[in-house]
């Protein structure tokens, strides 16, 4: 089980690689649309592998669905593709590994969750990771517009993802987690569909390099599908808190795999912001301790 914990966590680090090399043939729309297309094929077919069946949504359940979708799928993807044309794989992860941090303090306000001591100080610790990433360590930078619409992109990935776990939440109280998933997938690929086929769909698959459709088959199947799986068989046997500490490798994996694949530069800043980023993240998930009984 740990083994396949680890395996997804360098699996969806390897994701900023493949995105990167996409992004460089192909428009976000296309991309993204491939990406979901080859994903809901895959998840379909393990959902009815596992479940026996796909569900069909209840009237009520169409609003989470869609919200996700137009979230997760729709509008992180297209941020994805649009920022790695510009920012480096390790980088982003690196950027985009607060998102635990986000939802606990998203969480605080919308749901007057309990923010413990631990998660108060995680929260702008990976914060301030994020900015020294971003920055290159040059703070000033941040109040002189310094940002770069790539950072910008990856930086809106976190909320979009923010938002499409808020409404998962919604949507998971009704459906399996697989489920809930595999229709954000499908509803989101026809919006996606929608778009990429006016703005040169066909063309770009037609032209686009041998490389690129194996990215997009990795990114579709193995990270979007089978890691997934994998993420949650260990949500299963470990529970939530014990597994999800494994997602602090993701950005780690990404930076390792963009250094060694994409001959990307490691620097200070990068190095030192995802410590703070991770060191945060760390503190969010960090289990609150129990009051001692009286």
């Amino acid at each position: 089980m740990y083994l396949k914990l680890v395996a997804s966590m360098i699996i969806w680090g390897g994701t900023w690689v493949a995105g990167r090399v996409v992004s460089g043939s192909m428009a976000p729309f296309a991309a993204s649309f491939l990406r979901f297309f080859f994903a809901a094929l895959f998840m379909v077919f393990m959902t009815v592998r596992l479940e026996h069946r796909l569900p069909r949504l209840a009237p009520r359940d169409w609003g989470s669905v869609a919200l996700m979708a137009a979230s997760g799928i729709v509008a992180y993807n297209l941020l994805f593709f649009e920022g790695l044309k510009t920012v480096p794989a390790g980088r982003a992860a690196v950027i985009v590994a607060c998102i635990p941090a986000v939802l606990a303090l998203t969480s605080s306000i919308l749901f007057k969750d309990r923010l413990p001591l631990s998660r108060a100080l995680g929260i702008p610790l990976s914060l301030a990771g994020v900015a020294t990433v971003i920055s290159g360590g040059d703070y000033g930078a941040l109040l002189r517009g310094g940002i770069g619409l790539g950072e910008l992109c990856i930086f809106g990935c976190v909320g979009a993802w923010t938002v499409y776990t808020l409404a998962g939440k919604r949507a998971m109280a009704r459906l399996s987690p697989l489920a809930a998933v595999t229709w954000s997938c499908i509803v989101g690929d026809l919006l996606l569909f929608a778009v990429a086929w006016p703005s040169g769909l066909f063309t770009q698959a037609a032209v686009a390099p041998p490389l690129v459709w194996i990215s997009l088959l990795f990114l579709g199947i193995i990270a979007t599908g089978l890691a997934f799986c994998w993420y949650y068989e260990g949500v299963k046997a470990l529970g939530p808190s014990r597994a999800g500490i494994f997602i602090n490798l993701v950005p780690v994996a990404a930076v390792l795999l963009g250094a060694v694949l994409l001959d990307e530069p490691v620097t200070w800043t990068l190095l030192g912001g995802g410590l703070l980023v991770i060191g945060g993240v760390w503190l969010v998930n960090r289990p609150a301790e129990k009051r001692k009984q009286a």
